[in-house]
C-alpha cells in the first residue's frame, strides 16, 4: 500500500519557521520525484517545491524562492521542507505528492495533509 504520511505543521508567528517532513513507503523512493502542493481556503492549489530523489534537481515556485528549501534523506524515504521567513500567505493545507517523472497538481500519490497556519 502506498503511503505519504505528513507531519510538522502548526502555528507560527510571521518570521518564523517550520519544518515538514514526508515519509513514503509503499513504492521505490528513488524512482519518483516528490513535492509539496499546498491549497488555502478559497484559492486554487498551488504547486511550491519538487525534487529528484535520483539527481536531487530541485524546483521552487517564485512565492517561496529563497525561503523554502526542500530535501531528501533517500536511506529514510523521507522529503523535507523548511519554510523559513513565513508569512501570513503561507497559510494552507501542504500536501506531499509523489509522481513519475516530476510533480504535478494531479499526483500519483497524496498524503493527507498538514496544516500550516502563520499568524501576523
Amino acid at each position: 500500500e502506498v503511503q505519504l504520511v505528513e507531519s510538522g505543521g502548526g502555528l507560527v508567528q510571521a518570521g518564523g519557521s517550520l519544518r515538514l517532513s514526508c515519509v513514503a513507503s509503499g513504492f521505490t523512493f528513488d524512482d519518483y520525484a516528490i513535492g509539496w502542493f499546498r491549497q488555502a481556503p478559497g484559492k486554487e492549489r498551488e504547486g511550491i517545491s519538487c525534487i529528484s530523489t535520483s539527481s536531487g534537481y530541485t524546483y521552487y515556485t517564485d512565492s517561496v524562492k529563497g525561503r523554502f528549501i526542500i530535501s531528501s534523506d533517500n536511506a529514510k524515504n523521507t522529503v523535507f521542507l523548511d519554510m523559513n521567513s513565513l508569512k501570513p500567505e503561507d497559510t494552507a493545507v501542504y500536501y506531499c505528492v509523489a509522481e513519475i517523472p516530476w510533480c504535478s497538481l494531479t499526483p500519483d500519490y497524496r498524503g493527507q495533509g498538514t496544516q500550516v497556519t502563520v499568524s501576523s
